[in-house]
């Protein structure tokens, strides 16, 4: 028994390690090419992000949100702290919608060592959907203010680091502009707003000493209650930093697929911060369990490698999906800062791209983008897609 259990464990530091990432902060593209353009090559472009489906859930394709919208809209409402706000915002009339008709593109480029590419055109930029080219309407590369939710996993699974990520936000925050405002929510079992979008440093500060720990994870109806009743009321370049390994436990009306989904219709960047909870998740089950009786029972409830490859699959879908990217900043010192410094200087300092469409499409409709920058050997990210909507991109 002795022996089973230790060639078990073995079995699972394996998987941990194959999983888990180290040395510098690491950045994974949500733009992968299909293959790269020869050296001589006059223009740099973005590629297609390759989905990769891990699993096939029973319930997916059975959405209750799909089928129950107005219980779903009840529900979340539940979740948070602070819905007195949404009365407010329900009847903002400074509130525009974007025209179905126009689709922005925010644009990053970048050379092939990480730095930012400034002084570029309009004439430097093509677009191309469904692979026909479109005609620039808008162009502007002003430093815009943003909003972007601090979105913090507070499950059991990430209880050892969250000083380490209260200290990183407040990194964060600090690479603001003065006019950038923050939202700072918090999930477990349940979604909770800690502080509504402010620019106020000391209430964000404040919020996130508030983060504190509950039973679950409920990480997929977090990212749908950030989109459909914060994000979607608010103008403007939007973001959501998020704090998760990945591993949703306890979501209640929404699940994976729906989640991509929604992101690909909105106009929101997603920027996941992973980190790897699995080795230590094991090692906490080996220490109370020492003599390894019943080590193979926790193997066969939960603690599986493979829940850990969906999550990080996940994370990067939806990155994928709205031009953003994937940090793993682990085994390194300052490793969350540099991600936050990265993603703070992104977001002040990307090209907005406007086009009307040649074919509109009906909705539902998923359209393909590909930007072209005619200067070679250079780094561009978009969100590589949109999917047509009655009234947003």
């Amino acid at each position: 028994m002795k022996i089973l259990s230790i060639f078990l464990i073995t079995i699972i530091f394996a998987a941990a390690a194959a999983l888990a990432q180290s040395g510098r902060v690491k950045t994974v593209s949500s733009q992968v090419p299909v293959s790269d353009p020869p050296d001589d090559a006059v223009y740099s472009e973005t590629g297609v992000y390759v989905r990769r489906r891990l699993y096939e859930p029973e319930n997916l394709g059975k959405s209750k949100k799909r089928k129950n919208k107005e219980s779903d809209k009840k529900r979340s409402n539940a979740l948070s702290k602070s819905d007195s706000a949404d009365a407010e915002n329900d009847s903002d009339p400074d509130i525009i919608t974007i025209d179905s008709t126009f689709v922005m593109i925010p644009v990053a480029v970048y050379d092939r060592d990480g730095l930012y590419v400034p002084n570029l055109k309009k004439g430097n930029f093509a677009i191309f959907e469904d692979g026909e080219e479109q005609e620039i309407a808008y162009f502007a590369t002003s430093e815009k203010p943003f909003t972007v939710v601090l979105l913090l996993d507070t499950s059991p699974s990430t209880i050892y680091r969250i000083e380490e990520i209260q200290e990183a936000a407040k990194a964060f925050v600090d690479q603001l502009k003065p006019e950038d405002q923050v939202i700072v929510i918090e999930f477990d079992q349940n979604v909770h707003v800690l502080t509504e979008a402010t620019t106020n440093r000391k209430k964000i500060y404040k919020a996130i000493d508030k983060a504190d720990f509950g039973n679950g994870t409920s990480l997929y109806d977090a990212i749908e209650f950030v989109i459909e009743k914060r994000l979607s009321k608010i103008e403007g370049k939007k973001a959501i930093v998020l704090f998760t390994d990945g591993v949703d436990t306890t979501s209640r009306g929404a699940d994976y697929y729906e989640n991509i989904d929604e992101v690909e219709e909105s106009d929101v960047t997603i920027y996941p911060i992973y980190y790897n909870t699995f080795r230590e998740t094991v090692q906490r089950s080996i220490s109370a369990d020492p003599e390894g009786r019943n080590t193979n029972q926790a193997l066969t409830k939960g603690l599986r490698a493979i829940d850990y490859a969906i999550g990080r699959q996940y994370l990067l879908e939806l990155a994928g999906s709205t031009g953003g990217q994937l940090f793993i900043p682990e085994n390194t010192n300052d490793g969350l800062r540099n991600a936050f410094r990265g993603i703070a200087e992104e977001l002040s300092r990307q090209y907005d791209l406007g086009y009307y469409p040649i074919n509109e499409g009906s909705p539902g409709t998923r359209k393909r983008i590909k930007v072209r920058v005619n200067r070679p050997k250079l780094i561009v990210r978009n969100r590589d897609s949109y999917v047509v909507g009655d009234t947003k991109r």
